[in-house]
């Protein structure tokens, strides 16, 4: 259609605007603040602003932006200045903006974990002069729109995320356990796992930051299995697993999952399931391809690629089949050199079978972890102690390299007054006869002492047993720590106390109270106002006159573990430097005396995960003392 004839008057049309007050503002001829005064769009999308402090540097924005506008960079520094230490869980880069390349979508804010990054009301990026502060100036240099708050014209945020229209997922998928009441009549696994589809949801929800990688001790390759898993692909997903961790069915159960406490989106919500989805990756392969999957991979290479193992023809023992045992044994394996792990108990796992309930973790569990790397190769001497000096010199005398790696079976005591009665126990051991399925002693009305996660599983075990034989549970824990500090993890101090288990803490035990005939009455406790010192020491405070007591004719203590030393000389401990129970080693588990190292529990304590480094630290130190490490195993 052909466009009608203007009109002769069309030209001077434009006199009509002629003093019009125009829409934008000339700058700086007119005051910035008075336009602001005015007011911009409330949703106008001006200069970013990023809450430092708030911030933790995951770089979520700059994955996220479209035109690549988004630079993650540590800030600059004076001459001299030495960088900040970054806190647990974050990453001491800050996201710079190159606004040559911002389109202002705002996508970065949306997508922002933490809800630091903002977009002011302030579309003029004005700055002082820079000339008197060489700091500004090196900063400026460096980049000259960092995402800082325009101190001159902060203006008002119009742009920030929400979650109600945040592009990120703040809720964690449920996950499907048995209810307390049904639970507690059995040992059986209660935590039944994530479905096909919940596993695929709750994987989606990573934002792929790496923060839990740096925060897990073993450093896994935690987003790239959880990859695998929103990818549908699960064989690759079992392979980043497997590169860092040969425990996974374990670790999918019982992991103190510290990653999870770092995760981006636990700053504005629910931290991603890691542990579970780890646990659904496993457990949805079949056996056989998990086991050929652990083989054919070399552990420390860059690329998951079958590498040709060439035995070297050295022989390693190692005491002790719990998780740095049987982690070292799998490493050192793909190494080429000949394994042998010598275990006291009947089965293979220590503490994680022997010390852990079955609703826990069930021997199935176990079991699948112990057979791949008994399919390496791995030779496991269960019922077969090395329990004196004569066995150990033996064992050192008959291979190249040693590894201690007994953990803590013995159970420690509070050795208040009457803590030597019979019907005084220690956790650790009844927690072993539980496993083994021998009668263990029980009465209706049970004290526990103790507040971390061992405390939990016998105090748990006990009341199952009690729902068993006495048709209802009546079980009383007190800890030395107010519920704040206890050491157990949350869920399992709420599961316990879901299961019919009070819990009384922040006293401290005083003695064991007996009847006139000798028998136990229960526990006499006194208030405690202070577990550790400023320098955080060991140094309870109590206050002796605020008292309490706690009816129960048995007392289990659950306070701590021992570690067994007794295959080992006087001779042998100061030649190993060992002084209060505590090996003198080096980062990679190395002792004073040459090819001995140590792995596990007896350096950091109970944790199934940094056992799992250990072993695997002192799988290369070794490999590294005996071989040369050759291109055809890949390292």
């Amino acid at each position: 259609m052909a466009l009608g004839e203007k009109s002769f008057f069309a030209p001077f049309a434009v006199l009509a605007n002629l003093f019009r007050k125009p829409m934008t503002i000339r700058y700086p001829a007119e005051d910035l603040e008075v336009h602001e005064k005015k007011g911009a769009s409330m949703i106008y999308r001006g200069m970013h602003t990023n809450d430092q402090e708030v911030c933790i540097g995951c770089g979520t924005c700059s994955t996220v932006c479209p035109t690549a506008a988004i630079n993650m960079k540590v800030p600059a520094r004076a001459e001299g200045e030495e960088a900040p230490e970054a806190a647990e869980g974050t990453n001491p880069e800050r996201p710079v903006v190159d606004y040559g390349r911002c389109c202002f979508c705002a996508f970065c804010v949306d997508v922002c974990p933490t809800g630091s990054l903002s977009m002011s009301r302030n579309y003029i990026y004005t700055k002082a002069s820079i000339k008197e502060d060489p700091l500004e100036e090196l900063r400026w240099k460096q980049a000259a729109f960092t995402i800082q708050p325009d101190q001159t014209h902060a203006g008002e945020k119009s742009w920030q995320a929400e979650p109600a229209l945040s592009w990120l997922d703040f809720t964690r998928r449920p996950m499907e356990m048995m209810e307390a009441d049904v639970r507690i009549g059995s040992f059986v696994e209660f935590v039944k796992g994530f479905s096909a589809r919940a596993a695929m949801e709750e994987a989606q929800r990573c934002v792929e930051c790496g923060l839990c990688t740096d925060t897990c001790p073993a450093h896994m390759n935690i987003p790239e299995y959880i990859r695998g898993i929103f990818d549908g692909d699960l064989p690759e997903s079992v392979r980043q697993i497997y590169r860092t961790n040969p425990l996974p069915s374990v670790c999918g159960r019982i992991c103190t999952h510290n990653c999870e406490s770092v995760c981006a989106l636990s700053h504005r919500g629910e931290a991603v399931a890691i542990r579970w989805l780890k646990r659904y990756a496993i457990d949805a392969l079949p056996a056989e391809q998990v086991s050929e999957i652990s083989k054919s991979l070399d552990p420390d290479s860059e690329e998951a690629k079958k590498a040709v193992i060439k035995p070297s023809g050295k022989k390693v023992a190692i005491v002790g089949a719990g998780p740095a045992g049987l982690a070292a044994a799998y490493y050192l394996a793909h190494m080429g050199h000949q394994i042998t792990i010598f275990e006291r108990m009947p089965k293979a796992g220590g503490t994680m079978r022997y010390g852990i309930p079955a609703y826990r973790l069930p021997d199935e569990a176990i079991d699948r972890d112990v057979a791949a790397i008994v399919a390496m190769g791995v030779e496991i001497r269960c019922d077969s102690k090395v329990d004196d000096p004569a066995a150990w010199t033996k064992l050192k005398d008959e291979h190249d390299a040693v590894i201690i790696a007994v953990g803590f079976p013995g159970g420690r005591s509070t050795r208040i007054e009457n803590h030597d009665h019979k019907d005084v126990q220690r956790a650790i051991l009844l927690l072993n006869d539980i496993r083994l399925g021998k009668e263990v002693p029980l009465h209706e009305k049970i004290v526990v002492i103790g507040g971390g996660n061992v405390a939990m599983d016998i105090v748990r075990s006990l009341a199952r047993l009690q729902k068993q034989r006495f048709g209802k549970v009546d079980m009383l824990l007190t800890s030395l720590e107010c519920e704040e500090e206890m050491p157990a993890d949350v869920e399992e101090i709420e599961e316990s106390r879901e299961e019919g288990v009070i819990i009384e803490p922040g006293w401290a035990p005083k003695r064991i109270r007996l009847d006139d005939a000798g028998k136990v009455e229960g526990l006499e406790v006194a208030r405690c106002l202070q577990v550790f010192d400023e320098e955080g020491r060991f140094n309870p405070k109590i206050d002796e006159d605020d008292k309490a007591f706690y009816a129960g004719s048995q007392v289990i203590e659950a306070i701590g573990q021992a570690p067994g030393y007794g295959f080992l000389s006087e001779e042998d401990q100061e030649k190993l430097g060992i002084t209060r129970g505590r090996f003198a080693r080096n980062d990679t588990g190395a002792t004073p005396q040459p090819k001995i190292f140590v792995a596990g529990d007896i350096i950091h304590g109970p944790d199934v995960i940094s056992a799992i480094r250990d072993g695997h630290n002192a799988a290369r130190a070794i490999d590294e003392l005996l071989t040369d490490p050759g291109p055809e195993r890949g390292t």
